[in-house]
């Protein structure tokens, strides 16, 4: 029995790695939510790194697994797409705080919005790899669900590029200024730059809820 062990290893539960992988996406953006939220608090920027640090730790942890098992669930293609995607969701919350800790953006309403939004795709994603194994078809909604948060936020995103380049918006704050306005000209430039290049960044962590959709639509047509 030793030598059959060794020859062929105890399987991991692939669907539970899912979940936890899963639930780490959620928690990650859970917590850059309450950043947004909290007006940039760091303690919250630190948590939602903190968090990634683990993410990335169980993915080694997974992929390791993967690696070594004898046979898997669904294609071993499929799985590695499943963890890479959804740790992708974990990379991007602490990134988007890296970057506007960088460029020193504060949350806005539309920053707000998009991580709000980016949970929900996470949720249904998490809430999907949930009924994977046992409820399979179930989880297809689930996968629509997630791709169409990615379309909200994509909606959001352009709503936020249309206000951030009004240029009315922009001469009405100048107007309202006393003293020279080149400086203050100048800093409003900047800030319109670097705003825009976080909303890009969380409109691309919607294209990464998609992919992560699509990778769970695809289990489940394959498991069916």
């Amino acid at each position: 029995m030793r030598l059959v062990r060794r020859v062929f290893p105890k399987n991991p539960d692939f669907f539970d790695l899912l979940r936890a992988q899963s639930k780490g996406a959620v928690a990650s953006l859970e917590l850059l939510v309450e950043f947004m939220e909290s007006d940039g608090d760091p303690d919250f920027g630190a948590r939602v790194k903190d968090n990634e640090i683990a993410a990335s730790a169980m993915k080694e942890a997974s992929m390791n697994a993967l690696n070594a098992a004898f046979s898997t669930p669904m294609d071993r293609e499929e799985l590695y797409r499943a963890i890479s995607s959804l740790h992708r969701l974990t990379t991007y919350a602490r990134t988007t705080v890296r970057e506007m800790e960088v460029l020193r953006v504060a949350p806005d309403a539309h920053t707000i919005r998009m991580a709000s939004l980016l949970l929900e795709g996470a949720r249904a994603l998490d809430e999907g790899y949930g009924k994977l194994e046992h409820e399979t078809a179930m989880a297809e909604g689930l996968a629509d669900r997630a791709r169409i948060s990615e379309r909200r936020v994509e909606k959001e995103y352009r709503k936020a590029l249309a206000e951030l380049f009004d240029p009315a918006e922009d001469v009405r704050r100048l107007e309202s200024l006393d003293g020279p306005t080149g400086p203050a000209a100048y800093a409003m430039v900047m800030d319109v730059f670097k705003r825009r290049e976080v909303y890009r960044h969380l409109s691309n962590a919607g294209d990464r809820v998609a992919r992560a959709g699509d990778t769970l639509h695809d289990i489940v047509v394959k498991l069916v």
